[in-house]
């Protein structure tokens, strides 16, 4: 943690020696286990380590599929059949993949929502932010492109819809939607791209957690109270601080063993429970679902993609202005997209002087209402775009821009946030004290002596 004043790694022995002067990694090992950690610390600091292990789970497990996967029109759906059925372990190994998929998306929407109320993103952490929401891009493309390899019916007429959308973009959609499949449909040379990136983009994923760690470990960690770990001593910073090993790290495996029994637990009793029947039917360009709907992590945004109809105000005057140009489906790609890109520039509309959204109570109220929109957006993006699924679609990606466009930017001239505390030690002292423990944290609070 740069600028936090504490020991470093000194090597003792001959070979520690010899192997520091040419390849110092045991000390950046020893740096990163023993980083001086923010003490108060809560469980929401717990999915950092989630996504670590979902990401090596998935480059593992999606190796070991890649040895029997055939991506050919005419043998990808047989070749999945043959490792649920044929290959030892290979069900199991398949369902780890696709319910590990699932844990990711979950695990990284609590990290995103936590690193929000806790005002993560503000300065000086804004460049980890938007890695992080690059890692989040690549994520969406990654899972997008592992759907359409099993070749079932909704596989197929997923990647038909959403590869149709760039279709829609005037004047270079149509070469840029056969640039994106080689062909004018989703077919055999589109398989075999969406394959082979399926297999690069998590390795440059993660490379990019590699930088976003090293991104936070340069600007220190942020904590519940949203204030810095003082930096002008070593004993100040000890006050507030804590080794990452072994406090932490003990911490964060006790979570990650709750969170992989939960985990292990759906993998062997319910797998499909997110799945879609019609998956599992080999795809069939001649028969269309009545439904098609994405897996669950998408939702909220092929909620906000279909939010916009010609009918809708906003979208008969971007029509009239571009001349024809702008109609309601790439308006609602617009949209779509731009969903992702006002929540990157968080840092900049964000204009409180206060991290924290502990200390800040009109904050807490629309943060709250963000969330509970999310999950209606999640919600609506699975039902059949018609009635009035449409307006709270509609209502719903109001709510979004407006949060992010004026919510933000207005809280931060027109709240008043209460009074953080001094430093990370006052708060910690504060919680110990409340849950009745002594100021050390290690045991019973003593009863005070009477007087004689």
């Amino acid at each position: 943690m740069s600028g936090i004043p504490h020991d470093h790694y000194e090597p003792s022995s001959r070979g520690e020696k010899w192997l520091h002067q040419r390849l110092p990694i045991v000390g950046l090992l020893y740096d990163t286990i023993m980083i001086p950690t923010p003490k108060n610390l809560n469980w929401m600091w717990i999915w950092g380590v989630v996504l670590v292990f979902c990401l090596v789970l998935q480059i593992v497990t999606g190796i070991v599929l890649a040895m029997h996967y055939t991506p050919h029109v005419d043998q990808a759906f047989a070749s999945v059949e043959h490792i649920m059925r044929n290959v030892n372990g290979g069900h199991m190994m398949r369902y780890i993949h696709q319910n590990g998929a699932m844990l990711f998306f979950a695990a990284v929407y609590l990290h995103m929502f936590r690193s929000m109320y806790y005002g993560s993103y503000k300065t000086p952490r804004e460049v980890t932010w938007i890695i992080g929401i690059l890692i989040y891009l690549l994520m969406m493309a990654t899972a997008f492109m592992g759907y359409v390899l099993p070749w079932g019916q909704m596989s197929f007429w997923g990647a038909t819809v959403i590869t149709g959308l760039f279709g829609a973009i005037p004047g270079i959609g149509e070469g840029l939607q056969m640039w994106i499949l080689g062909g004018p449909a989703v077919d055999n040379a589109a398989l075999n791209r969406f394959f082979s990136l399926h297999y690069l983009l998590p390795f440059i994923i993660l490379g990019l957690v590699i930088v976003h760690i090293w991104a936070f470990h340069t600007t220190g960690n942020n904590n519940p109270t949203g204030v810095e770990v003082r930096r002008e001593s070593r004993q100040e910073a000890e006050k507030d601080t804590l080794p990452f090993w072994p406090y932490f790290v003990i911490k964060d495996l006790f979570a990650l063993v709750v969170v992989i029994l939960v985990f292990w637990l759906i993998v062997g009793f319910m797998p499909n429970y997110l799945g879609h029947p019609e998956n599992y039917q080999e795809a069939d360009p001649l028969v269309t679902p009545a439904h098609i709907v994405p897996e669950w992590y998408f939702l909220p945004f092929y909620a906000i993609l279909r939010a916009f109809t010609s009918d809708v105000p906003i979208v008969i005057f971007a029509n009239w202005i571009s001349f024809g140009l702008i109609d309601a489906t790439f308006f609602g790609v617009l949209a779509m997209f731009g969903s992702i890109f006002v929540w990157a520039l968080m840092p900049w509309l964000d204009t409180s002087s206060v991290r924290s959204g502990r200390y800040r109570p009109w904050f807490k109220i629309f943060f709250w209402v963000f969330i509970v929109n999310f999950v209606i957006l999640t919600w609506v993006g699975a039902m059949p775009a018609e009635g009035i699924y449409t307006t709270i679609a509609l209502l719903g990606t109001t709510y979004w821009f407006v949060y992010f466009l004026i919510i933000l930017p207005l809280l931060g001239i027109f709240e008043t946030p209460q009074t953080p505390p001094e430093t990370i030690e006052e708060d910690f002292v504060a919680h110990v004290n409340a849950s009745g423990k002594s100021d050390d944290g290690k045991g019973p609070k003593p009863e005070p002596v009477p007087a004689e």
